[in-house]
């Protein structure tokens, strides 16, 4: 494709926002905020009763529509509509972007995720004066992007979506290895199903099998807070510095927005350097109590108020037990409701073993437990870390394609 075949437009000569008001009165809904869209995926299809909703829930959207936050862009609050939208309601806090006739809608998609347009989005939300970094539709409008004809625009989207297919297939295998961990999980230390034989006593969690007892978090693993790096050693590069920001709303690690130190500021943070399967917590904040497996073999060291749970040299072999006790309802809950009382959610290490939770005095249940699931979570693993691989590639890719830069045949 030559370059003079490409034109360069306004992407509000690509788009509208569209602003239209639900008025179905569909029994159930579904409501969508901001918080429900990150990086091109719609997290929430859970209906809800469709009475006394907040006033902020008014727009309908469409299949192939994308919502698009108008708040902080770099935060990758955004996604497209892949699915049949009925009864769907989006907050106004959300602009529903749809293409018309000179655009598909998954280039116009491509367009809005590439990270240059990103940043400069995040650019122009700064420079606008108010409580939060904000853009509007008009802010969007005005920025220029070239643009191919449609046929050549469908062969740049087959390229990109085959990477994203796959990063999909391997985010949901992991969905499915975590339920089949949690399934045996729940069958052996909430049920106590391979127990039901033996004699049962009373315990202040309830009815446990004789010979556990209650415990603590604690008595399994300690958790620490992480090294205080000091904000004078910030740098633009070096060695990676996982802050609470990095740990994803979904328990994910995500390093594309990371600090940085000199190798020499890290000599005394020994006890905080990441290996494969570790676990981190955050500890502070809106988002206390989510938590992430480290999938990456890259050197990297854990900040203050992040959590490191301290598994041993090789942690994979101890981490299914403790991932699965993280992810019981009643666990995170407290750890939640520990960090409550004060302007800031807070919560410390000590905080956290103090959990009580029933455990076998018989640690080799503990171990066969974690036998039983080490090859799932290396598998889980692996497609992580297949999955960055993916990303990385498809990000590199999708500004030199759609620049033109790289020829399509």
């Amino acid at each position: 494709m030559l370059m003079e075949e490409w034109k360069e437009y306004r992407l509000g000569d690509l788009c509208d926002t569209i602003s239209d008001t639900y008025k179905r009165g569909a029994k159930e809904v579904v409501l969508i905020n901001t918080s429900d869209v990150l990086d091109g995926k719609c997290l929430n299809h859970q209906k809800v009763a469709n009475e006394n909703l907040k006033g902020q829930f008014k727009k309908t959207f469409q299949y192939n529509d994308i919502l698009y936050s108008e708040i902080r862009p770099a935060n990758k609050r955004f996604a497209f509509v892949d699915f049949e939208a009925t009864d769907y309601i989006a907050s106004t806090k959300l602009m529903v972007l749809r293409h018309n006739e000179k655009i598909t809608p998954q280039y116009l998609y491509y367009i809005l995720k590439s990270q240059n347009v990103i940043d400069e989005l995040q650019m122009l939300a700064e420079s606008r004066s108010g409580t939060f970094p904000q853009i509007t539709f008009s802010e969007l409008s005005n920025l220029k992007v070239l643009l191919p004809n449609i046929k050549t625009q469908n062969k740049i989207i087959s390229i990109l979506s085959s990477l994203d297919d796959k990063i999909e297939v391997n985010r949901r295998i992991n969905e499915q290895l975590e339920e089949l961990a949690q399934a045996l999980f729940k069958s052996w230390f909430v049920d106590f199903e391979p127990f039901k034989d033996g004699e049962f006593v009373e315990s202040e969690l309830g009815m446990i099998p004789e010979g556990w007892k209650v415990g603590k978090l604690g008595d399994y693993c300690k958790v620490k807070s992480g090294y205080a790096f000091k904000s004078s050693w910030w740098q633009d590069k070096g060695l990676k510095v996982i802050k609470i920001k990095n740990i994803t709303s979904n328990g994910e690690l995500d390093m594309n927005e990371c600090s940085y130190v000199a190798p020499e500021n890290t000599l005394k943070a020994k006890d905080f350097k990441t290996e494969v399967g570790d676990l981190l917590i955050a500890m502070t904040g809106a988002t206390i109590g989510k938590f992430c497996m480290v999938c990456s073999n890259e050197t990297m060291y854990v900040n203050q108020r992040v959590g490191k749970f301290f598994l041993g040299s090789n942690p994979i072999i101890r981490l299914p037990f403790i991932y699965c006790t993280l992810k019981i309802d009643r666990v995170f809950s407290e750890i939640v409701n520990k960090g409550q009382g004060s302007a800031q959610p807070n919560i410390s290490g000590s905080d956290i073993e103090n959990i009580r939770i029933p455990i076998p005095t018989n640690t080799d249940y503990l171990l066969l437990f974690n036998e039983k699931l080490n090859s799932v979570f290396e598998r889980m693993i692996n497609n992580q870390q297949e999955i960055t691989l993916l990303t990385t590639l498809r990000d590199t890719l999708l500004p030199k394609l759609m620049s033109g830069d790289i020829a399509i045949e």
